[in-house]
């Protein structure tokens, strides 16, 4: 109990003598013992490090849920699994919500009903929406968050730990300095001497450690740009993927419009919508084509490479001419292309039409 107390009265004078003295640094009345250039260079990186992985990881924790849920909730949830060696069960997009309340709406309303139908359609395909977003959401925190959050919770907190321990050291060399300037007698200069060594060694200890620690950041920075890679390879693949379903529902919509128009013979308007943007102003684009169907066939450029999803289409490669004409009631969104024998749809957003 008394050795105790001992040590607790110790560590309490130092930690008072270690703040007079960073008070009077403060104040301008005691001098203070500069790192080295180098050193201060390594901490500077270090700091701009964290913060910016800090607000990186944040945001595109936004970026991938964008809902107002409760992170730390969640954050919970993922440890207590994690202590308990178990998989966290992966929870619902919210695509795939919307696609299972449209199906769930179709029973009510009709399967076989235009309406019904044409929600189990797109219902299904907002499920495969939501399953590739999950995907990304799998992908990116594995290959980007964890590790940047392992730095922010594991490196990190080593780093700081180590430069508070420094400035410690700092300090109590620079009191050993001050107390040998204050010394008179020899006695007291030869203790002060002996102690200002000591702290020197301890200090240039220290300032080795914390320097090899600082140094690793740039080993961060390389497993960070590797992590940076794959969390846009997965973006890039996650988009793709939905630029691919999308049009497959534009098809799908599509033919379902056609089978229902061509079910009224008094012309009523088909009760399925083509596509969302069906009741925007038409383009300049869909104006060109309203011309086309005039002035009969022309040219274009082709854009992008695109591959042929069925026997009806015409697949593409970038910067190749063919030749394009539409036909009445085609969708608009689709020209006839042909190159030598071939002949098939293609998408309108992959040509430069040529005058």
């Amino acid at each position: 109990m008394d050795f105790n107390v001992k040590k607790l009265a110790s560590d309490a004078g130092v930690f008072f003598t270690r703040a007079v003295q960073f008070t009077e640094e403060k104040l301008g009345q005691a001098e203070k013992t500069e790192l080295d250039p180098h050193l201060e260079n390594l901490i500077t990186q270090a700091d701009g490090t964290k913060n910016w992985t800090d607000k990186i990881l944040r945001q595109t924790e936004v970026l991938l849920q964008p809902n107002p849920i409760d992170h730390t909730g969640a954050r919970i949830e993922e440890f207590i699994y994690d202590k308990l060696d178990k998989k966290l069960p992966s929870r619902a997009t919210n695509a795939e919500l919307l696609g299972q309340y449209m199906l769930e709406a179709a029973g009510e309303f009709g399967s076989e009903t235009p309406y019904g139908s044409t929600l189990i359609t797109v219902g299904e395909y907002q499920k495969r929406l939501g399953g590739a977003e999950r995907e990304l959401l799998q992908t990116s925190a594995v290959t980007f968050l964890t590790p940047l959050r392992n730095f922010l919770e594991g490196d990190w907190r080593t780093i700081s730990k180590e430069r508070r321990l420094l400035e410690n050291r700092r300090l109590d060399l620079d009191i050993c300095k001050a107390r040998l300037k204050k010394a008179k007698q020899a006695e007291a200069k030869a203790t002060a001497e002996h102690e200002l060594r000591v702290a020197q060694t301890e200090f240039d200890r220290q300032a080795e450690v914390t320097r090899l620690l600082l140094e690793g950041i740039s080993s961060t920075h390389l497993n960070h740009l590797r992590c940076l890679q794959d969390f846009v390879e997965a973006q890039a693949t996650y988009y793709a993927q939905c630029h691919h379903y999308m049009q497959d529902l534009q098809k799908e919509l599509s033919r379902c419009a056609n089978a229902v128009g061509s079910s009224h013979p008094s012309g009523d308007v088909c009760p399925i919508p083509i596509s969302s943007s069906s009741s925007q102003k038409p383009s300049a684009l869909a104006m060109e084509q309203t011309q086309i169907t005039v002035t009969g066939a022309r040219k274009a450029k082709v854009l992008y490479d695109y591959d042929a999803h069925d026997s009806s289409e015409l697949s593409l490669l970038a910067d190749e001419l063919i030749a394009v004409y539409t036909v009445p009631g085609m969708d608009p969104d689709w020209l006839v292309g042909e190159r030598g024998n071939e002949k098939g749809k293609v998408p309108v957003t992959y040509l430069e039409l040529l005058s």
